[in-house]
């Protein structure tokens, strides 16, 4: 009879409240899970399902509202005593946490003290729950700093969060995690902001830590793909509760819930190309009590696009006459050294692009972060102007004109950036946000006519009338991303640059914006550069790739025949990367 599998966390009937001056909004609703020895639960939802609030509660991190109303959390340490987190007072969750239960936090930046360096906040972690000297711990920092990955350890002891790289600091987290040898390692959404090729090195780093130390692993992510590179088991929540929890397998072969089945369908898939992607309400609808019930999803929603017909489309628009033509384009930043802070050498942030976008088509940018993708959008539209070379738009070398000259142009050539909320001023409502760039270019008559405009630009972005007078932090992300596409849409530009536009999004969120902009380029026959780390994405919405490396173009073509025939050892090292499934 094989041995059943040891129990090292179980939750029960667990409720977690925030208080507010308009009442008590319950946050968790009588969840209940269990993780086994050496197991990897996959702890998967969109954004305010409770996700983030179920490992805070773990780790007894819940603040002020925030509060436990019930339930227990039984947890056996290493010693193999059980005991109810819950119950125990703060002195003694100091020797849990770090010690027998480490988490890794979301963004390493917030988590990391940007005042001491990387190796004196890991050694701070050993010695604050071992009895070791300062030269025995730093050798142990190093020695994690190895285990991790992380090149020239000894360098990266003595550097500060800010001179890391994303997927640097993320390392530095997990080694201070693993400092104490925990028995239970939580991971809140380490991979989300990352490019996929850095998202891999971290999975699998995870996955040779957790066999290697047989530790228990609970991987939180809005994102069911990398949900099936890491976990043994899945739980789905949905506003506060545990709607499914089963194997991966079981969940990617037969989930049963249809929020579950909104989930998996949201992501671009890589085999097809299809005109829309599925949203979660093309599974399940809610009713005014707050319960829901199955749809059956329309047949268009999966309506595949032959690629003949595609191909087609997408070369028939190359035969009109570019509205952008970048010649030679270089951005190169000067590196002062030495004494006299002469220049000794450049950092090439885009080396030498050339290509063409025709109107009406999307092309899209692709590449991990530092490849130049940003500066490049950036340095197309003027915001940072060029070290060489020319940018035509529409016929005309923006490269060579002054601000003033430039002015009258910019409205017909606009940019969606990657974070709505520092992309818009807190104190100014949607309305006056999107309002704003037509009184400075003086569209229409009155501020009536432009208020008529932006209630018709927030219909159009799927937004209420009643909105206009709201603030930014009054709105889910997904929401100010829609702010953000009506406000670039407000000066009826023909050219958008959508920069990261939906990096930051859950992946249901993600579709409905990507759905958005195609149905605005379908209405108004816009041209887009869509640029991303996520190749998924970018295959989904462009009709030709750049694949970009270093500042330099690495294959250009149409996107299906990039993806299926890559050329480059780097565009197939990125493919390799994205998540599958199962």
């Amino acid at each position: 009879m094989p041995m059943l599998p040891e129990r090292i966390l179980e939750v029960n009937n667990l409720e977690v409240c925030f208080s507010s001056d308009e009442g008590v909004n319950t946050a968790i609703q009588n969840i209940s899970f269990y993780l086994n020895k050496g197991e990897t639960l996959g702890i998967v939802g969109e954004s305010g399902s409770g996700k983030s609030v179920t490992s805070l509660s773990v780790m007894r991190l819940i603040q002020q509202p925030g509060f436990i109303k019930q339930g227990e959390i039984l947890f056996r340490n290493k010693q193999q005593q059980e005991c109810d987190l819950i119950k125990l007072n703060e002195k003694q969750l100091q020797h849990i946490r770090g010690e027998e239960i480490a988490m890794i936090f979301q963004e390493p930046m917030t988590s990391l003290n940007p005042v001491y360096t990387c190796g004196m906040q890991v050694m701070e972690a050993i010695r604050l729950h071992k009895k070791v000297s300062r030269s025995e711990a730093r050798l142990q920092v190093i020695s994690l700093f190895e285990k991790v990955l992380l090149p020239q350890p000894e360098r990266i002891f003595n550097s500060y969060p800010h001179q890391l790289s994303g997927g640097q600091k993320q390392r530095v987290m997990i080694a201070m995690a693993m400092s104490c040898n925990p028995s239970i390692l939580i991971a809140d959404e380490p991979t989300t902001a990352l490019d996929v090729t850095v998202q891999s090195t971290i999975l699998e780093l995870l996955r040779n830590l957790q066999k290697e130390q047989n530790m228990s692993t609970i991987f939180i992510t809005h994102d069911l793909g990398v949900i099936a590179e890491i976990a043994d088991r899945v739980a789905v929540m949905y506003k506060g509760k545990i709607v499914e929890t089963a194997s991966v397998r079981d969940i990617f072969n037969s989930p049963k819930h249809p929020y579950t089945k909104g989930l998996l369908a949201c992501r671009p898939p890589l085999d097809k190309r299809i005109y829309r992607l599925p949203v979660i309400a093309d599974f399940m609808e809610e009713d005014a009590t707050g319960g829901w019930k199955e749809k059956l999803i329309q047949p268009e929603t999966y309506k595949v696009v032959e690629h003949t017909e595609w191909k087609t489309a997408a070369e028939e628009k190359q035969k009109l006459n570019p509205v952008l033509k970048l010649n030679g384009v270089c951005k190169w930043y000067p590196v002062q050294k030495g004494m006299f802070s002469r220049v000794k050498e450049f950092v090439k942030a885009v080396d030498d692009i050339s290509f063409d976008v025709f109107p009406g088509e999307t092309l899209g940018l692709v590449g991990e972060s530092g490849c130049g993708k940003t500066t490049l959008g950036r340095t197309i539209l003027q915001l940072i102007k060029p070290t060489a070379g020319t940018i035509l738009f529409e016929g005309i070398d923006l490269s060579k004109l002054e601000e003033k000259q430039l002015r009258p142009l910019r409205k017909n050539m606009q940019i969606i950036f990657q974070d709505p909320y520092s992309s818009l001023n807190p104190r100014m409502s949607i309305g006056d946000a999107i309002m704003e760039p037509m009184q400075v270019h003086n569209l229409h008559d009155s501020n009536e006519k432009r208020k008529e405009k932006v209630l018709e630009l927030l219909e159009k972005v799927h937004m209420k009338p009643e909105h206009f007078n709201r603030y930014p932090h009054e709105f889910s992300g997904g929401q100010r991303q829609r702010v953000c596409i009506a406000r670039a849409l407000a000066l009826e530009p023909r050219f958008i640059i959508c920069d990261e536009s939906v990096s930051a999004l859950d992946v249901s969120v993600q579709a409905q914006v990507l759905n958005l902009l195609k149905d605005l380029q379908k209405d108004f026959g816009f041209t887009y550069i869509f640029i991303s780390h996520d190749l998924s994405v970018v295959k989904f919405m462009s009709d030709r790739m750049i694949v970009m490396n270093k500042g330099k173009i690495e294959e250009m073509g149409l996107s299906d025949e990039i993806y299926y025939n890559p050329k480059s050892e780097y565009t197939k090292r990125l493919i390799a990367a994205i998540p599958k499934g199962i």
